[in-house]
């Protein structure tokens, strides 16, 4: 477990700088001149360019290991920062954040795969999943506030600066800390007999993961790309951009409620990620229909839809997957959230002035809830009871 800890920590810190330039960006692209559409097209584009590099971590993580795909996507990334910098127009940014799209597209695929590996047990898996998301929650609860106070104090140059050499850093502790594993250190000991070599146990011949469950990663995105897109447009000085960062620390805050009931566990992954994904299209659709209701208050609730989704989704595909190919599952999970982001932000750019993009992120989510169970609980049957 001690490469659990590690891998936590530098999540932690990464999470916590990438997260932080959520509410800055939107204002910094303004500062420059950018419209809206062109930050719809430079938001999508970062997602956009993702996909090559999913493809890439997918076979790569499976055939050489995560470590090395960890310290590089995390290295690039600050270099980028610092270049980003230095950006003098929007056309200059749009082309670092399409690199920083592509360098980033392999720290997912390689964590996820790199904490499944670590125990073979299913229970222990879903922990280790949950884990990662409280992290992950963790992290972004305070960096959002953390970000937009830095560039009040010092300025988007220096706040660029400072959180790229931060990754850096990060990124060299990473090649010193973290070790691969390999499959068979997943074992349980129970499966090795004395003064016999360690064997693998039996593995479930994983059946094929029907594609329409990554139709809902799709809409998470997307719907998660509309509020990245919709929520820094309010900020309109460095005192509103304070704000923005604070609501999206309630995104994160809610997710952590939920993230923190540890009873939820015992509910299945495949429930758990059904319901929760009906309850966060309901929320967005209050939201779009401006309901009398507090933004802070929908905020905290889609944070709670949130914690109780990922999580789950990260472990129904695990189940699926049968305990074989982490780095190609968590690849194609990780290619359908970058569809999803690219399509969020463009079309909330295309379609805001005419009705509320929220309204995109009801009818994403409502499609792939009602579509989810048609072929995805039949292939869950034979493995285990969803009920």
């Amino acid at each position: 477990m001690k490469t659990a800890v590690w891998l936590y920590l530098f999540l932690f810190v990464a999470f916590f700088d990438l997260h932080a330039q959520y509410p800055i960006l939107t204002p910094f692209a303004i500062s420059l001149g950018a419209a809206p559409s062109f930050i719809g097209l430079m938001m999508g584009m970062y997602s956009i360019t993702h996909l090559p590099g999913n493809l890439i971590a997918g076979f790569g993580v499976d055939r050489y290991g995560s470590r090395l795909f960890i310290v590089f996507s995390l290295m690039a990334a600050g270099v980028v920062l610092l270049f980003q910098s230095q950006v003098t127009n929007p056309w200059q940014l749009l082309l670092l954040r399409s690199i920083s799209g592509f360098v980033l597209a392999f720290l997912s695929p390689a964590c996820l795969s790199l904490l499944a590996k670590i125990t073979s047990d299913r229970t222990e898996q879903g922990k280790l999943m949950a884990g990662n998301g409280l992290v992950h929650t963790l992290a972004s609860v305070v960096s959002p506030a953390a970000g937009a106070y830095l560039v009040a104090k010092i300025g988007f140059t220096t706040a660029f600066t400072l959180l790229g050499w931060i990754l850096i850093v990060t990124s060299v502790c990473a090649l010193f800390f973290i070790r691969d594993i390999r499959e068979k250190a997943a074992l349980s000991p129970d499966a090795v007999l004395p003064g016999e070599k360690k064997a693998k146990p039996p593995i479930v011949q994983p059946l094929p993961i029907p594609w329409l469950v990554y139709l809902l990663p799709v809409a998470l995105s997307c719907a998660q790309g509309i509020l990245s897109f919709e929520l820094p447009l309010l900020a309109k000085s460095q005192e509103a951009m304070m704000t923005t960062g604070l609501l999206f620390s309630v995104v994160s805050i809610g997710a952590l409620v939920t993230l923190s009931m540890l009873f939820l566990n015992r509910v299945s992954s495949y429930q758990r990620t059904l319901w929760g994904s009906l309850f966060l299209a309901i929320v967005y659709f209050c939201i779009a229909s401006d309901i009398p209701a507090p933004l802070t208050v929908m905020l905290l609730l889609v944070g709670m839809a949130k914690g109780v989704i990922l999580p789950a989704l990260s472990t129904l595909l695990i189940e699926l997957s049968g305990g074989a190919r982490y780095g190609r599952t968590f690849s194609v999970l990780s290619v359908a959230f970058s569809i999803g982001a690219f399509i969020g932000p463009m079309a909330a750019g295309q379609v805001r002035d005419y009705i509320s993009p929220y309204y995109i992120a009801f009818i994403g989510l409502m499609i792939a809830v009602a579509l989810m169970p048609l072929h995805f609980s039949r292939s869950l049957s034979s493995r285990t009871n969803f009920s």
